[in-house]
C-alpha cells in the first residue's frame, strides 16, 4: 500500500516521474506502423505511458494488462511497459504510438486537444457524462465508431480504460465562499474545465506533476485539483492547504485510455484483437473498484488524521460553473465538422442519461440518505 509519509522517497519518485513534456502536433500518416520484433512467432512490443512505471492505481495498471495479455497469449504477444519519461516523454505516448516508434500507449485522450479538440469527450467534460455513463456512450451510444473515425486520422485505435470516477473539486489554501472569491485566485487546473475558471476571473496555471506541491507549498498558486483522495494524500496537499472542496464538476467521469498503432492492430487475427480487447475491459473494473476502495479510506486519514476540512460548493457557485461549462463545451463541439459530430452524438446521450439517471441512481441515493436505522 502506498504511504507517502512512511516512503518519502517513492513520493519524490513518484511526483518526478510525473512530469509531463509538451506534446508534438504534426499529424502521422495511416502508412506508419511499428514492425515489432518477432522471435519464433513472439510479438516483441513496447507500451508506453503517461504515468511512472510503478505508480499505484495507473502505473500498476498497465503493466497487469501487459501482463495478462502475455499469460492469455501463452507468451505470443509480450509487452514491455515504460513509464513516462523512460522511452518518451510523458505526453509524446500518442506521437509514440502514432509513428511506430511504440506499439501501444496507456494514457489520457485530454492530453492530445492539441491534435484535435474532439479528443477531450473520450476523457471528461464538465458536466458531462459519468464514468458509467461513457461506457455506455461508448458501447452502446456509438461513442466508440466516433472515436474510431478521430483515432484513425492519427493511425490510432484506442480502447477505454478504467474510470476514476468522480474527481474531487480541488485543494484551497483560504475557504472559498463566493464567486467573487475566485477573481485573481492562482489556480491548477488543466484542460476545459481549466478555460471554465478562467472565465471566472482566475489566472489558470497549467503545472506539471512535479512542480505541483512546491508551488502550493511556496503560494504560487493558491489551490490546484489532481484526482481524488487516494492520489491527493500521496502527494502531500493537505499539508500546506487544507480546505478540500467537491464535487469535481470538472471531470465527472475521467477514464483513461490505451491504444494501438492502427496499421499493427490490423494486421492482427481476429483471436488476438478479441484477447487484447477482453483484457482491457477486465482491466476497467479491477482498476475503477480499486480507485473507489482506496479514495474512501484516504478521505478518512485526511480528515481525522490530517485535519482536512471537506467543503462543498454552495450551489451558486456549481450553477455558474455549470453554465459557462455548457458554452465552453458547445464552442469545442462546434470546432469542425469531426467535432460537430461527437458533440452531438455526446450530447444526445446526456439528455437521455439524465432523465434516467434521476430516475435511477439519484432516486436511489436519495432514498439511502433518509434518517432510517439500517446497522
Amino acid at each position: 500500500q502506498w504511504d507517502s509519509e512512511a516512503n518519502p522517497m517513492k513520493r519524490r519518485a513518484f511526483i518526478k516521474g510525473a512530469t509531463a513534456a509538451g506534446i508534438a502536433t504534426a499529424a502521422v500518416a495511416a502508412s506508419n506502423f511499428p514492425k515489432p520484433a518477432i522471435a519464433a512467432g513472439v510479438k516483441e512490443w513496447k507500451m508506453v505511458m503517461s504515468w511512472p512505471l510503478n505508480l499505484p492505481g495507473l502505473g500498476t495498471s498497465g503493466q497487469r494488462v501487459a501482463r495478462r495479455i502475455d499469460q492469455l497469449s501463452e507468451g505470443k504477444i509480450k509487452i514491455k511497459v515504460f513509464g513516462g519519461g523512460e522511452l518518451v516523454p510523458a505526453l509524446q505516448a500518442f506521437d509514440a504510438v502514432s509513428k511506430g516508434d511504440a506499439e501501444m500507449y496507456y494514457s489520457a485522450e485530454y492530453y492530445y486537444q492539441g491534435k484535435h479538440k474532439a479528443f477531450n469527450f473520450f476523457t471528461a467534460v464538465p458536466y458531462g457524462l459519468t464514468g458509467a455513463e461513457t461506457y455506455s456512450w461508448m458501447r452502446y451510444g456509438g461513442g466508440q465508431e466516433l472515436w474510431d473515425d478521430l483515432s484513425a486520422q492519427f493511425n490510432l485505435k484506442g480502447f477505454l480504460a478504467a474510470t476514476t470516477g468522480v474527481q474531487m473539486g480541488g485543494w484551497y489554501r483560504k475557504e472559498i465562499n463566493s464567486l467573487d472569491d475566485f477573481k485573481g485566485l492562482k489556480f491548477r487546473m488543466p484542460g476545459i474545465g481549466g478555460e471554465v475558471l478562467r472565465q471566472l476571473g482566475v489566472a489558470v496555471i497549467n503545472l506539471p506533476g512535479a512542480e505541483v506541491f512546491p508551488a502550493l507549498q511556496a503560494g504560487t498558486i493558491d489551490g490546484t485539483e489532481w484526482v481524488g483522495p487516494w492520489f491527493d494524500m500521496m502527494l502531500g496537499f493537505y499539508k500546506v492547504a487544507k480546505y478540500y472542496y467537491y464535487p469535481g464538476f470538472h471531470e465527472p467521469g475521467t477514464t483513461g485510455s490505451f491504444a494501438i498503432n492502427k496499421g499493427l492492430w490490423d494486421g492482427l487475427t481476429k483471436s488476438e484483437q478479441l484477447l487484447i480487447e477482453t483484457v482491457i475491459q477486465a482491466e476497467s473494473m479491477i482498476q475503477g473498484s480499486e480507485f473507489s476502495a482506496r479514495n474512501l479510506a484516504s478521505l478518512d486519514v485526511l480528515m481525522n488524521k490530517h485535519g482536512v476540512k471537506l467543503r462543498r460548493y454552495s450551489d451558486d457557485m456549481l450553477t455558474k460553473f455549470g453554465t459557462l461549462s455548457g458554452q465552453v463545451v458547445a464552442d469545442i463541439g462546434n470546432t469542425d465538422a469531426t467535432s460537430k459530430k461527437i458533440y452531438d452524438s455526446y450530447i444526445a446521450f446526456r439528455k437521455q442519461s439524465l432523465s434516467w439517471t434521476k430516475l435511477s441512481e439519484q432516486g436511489y441515493m436519495n432514498a439511502r440518505m433518509l434518517p432510517f436505522k439500517y446497522a
